[in-house]
């Protein structure tokens, strides 16, 4: 047998996101024929300002995805959780462009997340981010819109994007443990330059709740996409494990 087809991921990341590249890679290191490769478009601030919101206009996301076809990746996620404060339509479109213009499968954290409580048969969730109010307002609005149940919300009101990676393991580790009070089906820390994926093993184990971290989200869907079973993901969780 010769040696295995190597998988290279693509990922799509904001320019001022510390936490998803070494995250990203530490979760495919046990996966020898698998590596991460990444590509940055301008993002600096999260809010609901309008040149904030335009950060995430579909033009400089798509040349950043053409630099990671000219990598030939096997599929490009965009690994950032944007849609789900302008409308999971964007990830939908944004996915149909990237494919369009490249013919490379594309998938996003948002839409993997929310494709992770569809087949685990989950609605009712705990959503625990860094953002500000009316962002966080905006998220649960739009998962409601599409029936899901967000039951508890805890959010820390920053908006620097690059701060967002300084968050303490102790601040998410609080936050987590407090909607998990309201016993949902599932939490999401969701943002991702929250380095929280490597805490998701011992707080699922505290707390008997599935843990689903938008950055864990996106590996997920991009190793099922280039079709390595995600068992072989060890360490991070029991996202990994549940479908494959």
């Amino acid at each position: 047998m010769g040696p295995m087809k190597r998988v290279l991921l693509g990922m799509l990341t904001p320019s001022s996101n510390t936490a998803l590249e070494p995250i990203t890679s530490a979760m495919v290191a046990g996966l020898p024929e698998v590596s991460a490769h990444f590509a940055r478009f301008r993002v600096t601030e999260i809010s609901l300002r309008s040149q904030a919101l335009g950060q995430f206009d579909i033009a400089p996301i798509l040349e950043a995805a053409r630099l990671l076809a000219d990598a030939r990746v096997d599929v490009i996620a965009w690994n950032g959780t944007s849609s789900g404060w302008l409308g999971f339509e964007t990830d939908e479109a944004l996915c149909a462009r990237i494919t369009e213009e490249t013919g490379i499968p594309a998938c996003t954290s948002v839409l993997a997340f929310n494709e992770a409580m569809q087949l685990s048969g989950r609605k009712r969730f705990g959503l625990a981010t860094p953002y500000l109010a009316d962002v966080q307002e905006r998220i649960v609005a739009n998962y409601r819109a599409n029936g899901y149940d967000c039951v508890a919300e805890r959010h820390l009101g920053h908006h620097v994007n690059f701060e967002f990676a300084e968050v303490t393991p102790e601040e998410i580790t609080r936050m987590v443990r407090e909607v998990a009070k309201a016993s949902p089906q599932c939490i999401s820390t969701f943002c991702t330059n929250l380095r929280a994926a490597h805490l998701v093993p011992a707080l699922e184990a505290e707390l008997g709740i599935p843990i689903y971290d938008t950055v864990s989200t996106a590996v997920w869907k991009a190793l099922r996409l280039c079709g390595v079973d995600t068992r072989r993901v060890v360490g991070w969780g029991s996202l990994f494990g549940e479908w494959h």
